[in-house]
């Protein structure tokens, strides 16, 4: 579907369940607050935890690999039983996710543990929709689960959380969430289509590499080469990275203040407005742009390294060769990957239950842990946030590292990565859209990118309360 004036996402049922009454404190915690401490279960303790997942409901490879995660924790631990879920309400973009939590909450139907998108942390966090790690299970038992030691059975040793991706689900110096699921920004390529016109793709490209690649391609007759899902609605959290490359922000870090009107923001944005106006760039919604490259008609696309098990099938029936390597630059500046993505939270509790939060604590490790990493890694194509278990030569994911496309490059990416902000306050979700429209318009529909994001940058700063 080509983007056109017409084009609306408004994720209405997300937005109405938005402006529900805070629930909690503005603190997040139960009965447990300040306590940091769990009862150990016993071998008799016979519990149940509800897991709500977006991934269940996304079926195929993502439920596939969840039901072979819990498969795998029940075994280890036959008293604990977990139960997947998928959120009530899935209209709309990944903010309806956490606005279902909410209003679960309040029906007093919560699950014990939410994956949730890294965009609703500040909100979750201040509405007290999920209780800070600290305050349920203590500073030391977050540490350990962080450092990974002797974490699993199946693969012995020490096998740490990236130090980055540690720090993704922090919110005002407390740790929310432990990451779980997410990836960098990769340039995929069709290889084959290359060679044929002797283009070589850089090995640490910039956006006028990919501008100078791009007229040869269509030159040759390839009509709108490239795909960058990022630029439409939906791809807020790799949109932040290209704007980051260029030097722009999108939120200061006392979450007060909108910043994606700036300088580096127009210059990125203006960037992707000029691959679009001469003939370069797709004009797309993002489901199309993924199936485009898939099938070989659009031959590089920026996208998430999730979508590594579509191209590679897609590549193996079309008879070409997939490739991958880092998020362009801007020339003169350092790429800055952000990260997509969610992590795993406990969730407010009216009346805290503590072997129902030992028993989910146990999950939330066990599924960040390197079992979990085995899983979604193998299963789904998500970057292993316990990277060294690909980069180390001794490390269970080292073959799959060094044989499969684009896993160096979101492995390596992650010492560059910078957090997908998330926007203050209780319209998180309504900034959101004000941006992504914003880009949107500036880039396929005409309208002016320094004029355009200044006044969504306005009408942004207008709506953080």
């Amino acid at each position: 579907m080509r983007i056109s004036k017409r084009f609306a996402t408004a994720t209405v049922a997300a937005l109405a369940a938005l402006s529900l009454a805070a629930c909690g404190s503005s603190t997040g915690g139960g009965a447990a607050s300040g306590s940091g401490s769990l009862p150990t279960l016993g071998a008799n303790d016979k519990v149940t935890i509800t897991f709500e997942s977006y991934n269940v409901a996304q079926g195929g490879t993502w439920a596939d690999t969840v039901t072979k995660l819990i498969s795998g924790f029940e075994a280890q631990h036959p008293n604990i039983t977990v139960k997947p879920q998928a959120p009530a309400n899935l209209t709309g973009s990944n903010t309806a996710y956490a606005a279902n939590l909410q209003a679960e909450i309040l029906a007093g139907k919560a699950p014990d543990v939410a994956q949730e998108t890294f965009d609703a942390l500040d909100w979750m966090a201040t509405q007290g929709v999920v209780d800070p790690l600290q305050d349920v299970v203590g500073n030391q038992a977050i540490n350990e689960a962080f450092d990974g030691k002797n974490l699993s059975t199946t693969h012995p040793g020490t096998w740490p959380m990236n130090p980055k991706a540690r720090a993704l689900a922090t919110e005002n110096g407390k740790t929310y969430g432990m990451p779980y699921v997410f990836s960098t920004p990769v340039l995929w390529y069709n290889k084959t289509a290359l060679d044929k016109l002797g283009i070589t793709m850089p090995a640490a490209p910039t956006w006028d590499d990919i501008e100078a690649i791009g007229k040869k391609l269509t030159a040759a007759g390839h009509k709108s080469p490239v795909s960058i899902p990022c630029t439409v609605t939906g791809g807020d959290w790799c949109m932040q990275g290209i704007i980051k490359s260029a030097g722009g922000h999108i939120v200061s870090p006392d979450k007060k203040t909108i910043q994606f009107g700036d300088a580096g923001s127009v210059t990125a944005v203006a960037k992707m407005r000029k691959l679009y106006d001469e003939g370069i760039l797709l004009n797309a919604d993002a489901a199309t742009m993924t199936t485009a490259f898939a099938k070989g008609k659009s031959l590089i696309q920026l996208t998430t390294s999730n979508s590594l098990a579509t191209f590679t099938a897609g590549a193996k029936a079309g008879g070409w060769q997939l490739a991958a390597t880092k998020m362009p630059a801007f020339t003169g500046q350092t790429p800055a990957p952000t990260n997509s993505g969610s992590a795993l939270f406990m969730v407010h509790q009216a009346q805290p239950d503590p072997k129902k939060q030992a028993a989910a604590w146990e999950f939330i490790k066990y599924v960040t842990g390197p079992d979990g990493v085995d899983a979604i890694t193998n299963g789904i194509g998500y970057v292993p946030i316990r990277d060294t278990m690909a980069s180390d030569p001794r490390g269970p994911l080292n073959k799959w590292y060094a044989s499969t496309p684009g896993a160096k490059v979101n492995v390596d990416q992650l010492q560059e990565l910078q957090t997908w902000d998330a926007y203050p306050g209780n319209n998180y979700a309504q900034i959101s859209k004000v941006f992504s429209d914003a880009v949107q318009n500036s880039v396929y529909l005409g309208k002016d990118p320094q004029d355009t994001l200044t006044q969504a940058q306005r009408d942004a700063q207008a709506l953080v309360k």
